[in-house]
């Protein structure tokens, strides 16, 4: 099952703030449920989102019937922003929405009597690429993958973040498949535990042998040679190859690179923005307190405790040993290796 997709006029979406506790769908032809479920996480990971937007667009579009073409465009602006004001860091809510915002222009000016049919058309379409680059970037990176390997992820970067297969965890799934024998050390990835609530229970669907560490155990389990390289999903990969990832990979990368370890960043293209420079340039999202001082509804600290909450950090280039892309292993010099490979 896709964790996002269209069923019969709505958008359905696997509603990860449950998991693992309880598996359950949303089902909506709501613009604004839909960019709730965004904000709040129930469906997360670039991919996912960009597509969940995708769709949100096509229920705009639907919502045109019976408008002129000044108004079907206004309509979809509007909803456009509304979409886009859910969450700041990854680049694939914003380059969703702004290709489905282009294609229905380009619809409204050929004055297609069927705007939503083919909005929907063209939001499978991008689902569809999604897939097949998640696909391809388990082959890529299961190639680096050798027999007896063990690996550390950080945060969720399975089918649940990228529609299907997945980023980070889809070379795994993929090598374990091919008979290697491979472990995976997950981070539980506070203040979320999306470590501890989604990787480990799509680990554990997919078979694949792995063990749970809190966020501080990665550098001692480092220390004692466990680990043998480091693969993490990211969120928004500017042109010069720093990465904004989720909170806590920074810290991984840095404790990667003191014990010689390789860290791999795994991403579809439609993560790089080659319009961002550097990383100075990525919008860090910053989130509710409460996220920090309740664990599943429970307080853990004093009620009025001051909190700092993070959702990404940014990982500098010179900390990424390679990106690994449904069009290859991308190598440094990154922003060089970046233009050639988007042409």
């Amino acid at each position: 099952m896709r964790s996002v997709y269209w069923e019969n006029g709505k958008v359905v979406l696997i509603n990860q703030a449950l998991l693992p506790k309880k598996f359950e769908l949303i089902k909506t032809d709501d613009i604004e449920r839909l960019a709730e479920a965004i904000r709040l996480l129930e469906v997360r990971g670039a991919p996912s989102i960009g597509v969940a937007a995708a769709y949100g667009m096509v229920l705009a579009a639907y919502q045109t019937n019976g408008m002129t073409k000044e108004e079907a465009l206004k309509h979809l602006e509007k909803n456009a922003i509304l979409l886009k004001a859910t969450r700041p860091t990854a680049i694939n809510l914003f380059s969703m929405v702004d290709k489905m915002m282009d294609f229905a222009k380009e619809r409204l000016a050929a004055d297609d009597p069927n705007l939503g049919d083919s909005m929907l058309q063209k939001a499978n379409e991008i689902a569809n690429a999604e897939v097949e680059a998640s696909r391809l970037q388990g082959v890529y990176g299961a190639e680096l993958i050798k027999d007896g390997m063990s690996i550390l992820t950080h945060c969720n970067c399975g089918p649940l973040c990228s529609v299907d297969y997945g980023t980070a965890v889809a070379p795994m799934i993929l090598a374990h498949r091919q008979g290697k024998k491979i472990h995976v050390y997950s981070d539980e990835t506070r203040p979320r535990l999306q470590g501890a609530k989604l990787n480990v229970w799509e680990l554990n669907e997919a078979g694949v042998p792995y063990t749970l560490i809190t966020d501080n155990s990665a550098g001692w389990v480092m220390k004692q040679k466990k680990i043998d390289m480091v693969m993490v999903g990211i969120d928004r990969t500017a042109a010069n190859g720093d990465s904004a990832a989720k909170i806590g990979v920074y810290g991984v990368s840095i404790l990667a690179k003191y014990h010689h370890i390789p860290f791999y960043a795994v991403l579809p293209t439609s993560t790089i923005d080659m319009n961002c420079p550097t990383g100075d340039d990525i919008p860090v999202e910053e989130r509710d307190g409460d996220e920090v001082r309740y664990i599943d509804g429970n307080l853990i600290t004093i009620p009025n405790a001051n909190v700092l909450n993070y959702a990404f950090d940014v990982t500098p280039s010179e900390n990424i040993t390679a990106f690994i892309t449904e069009k290859g292993i991308i190598y440094p010099p990154f922003k060089e290796n970046f233009k050639k490979l988007l042409g």
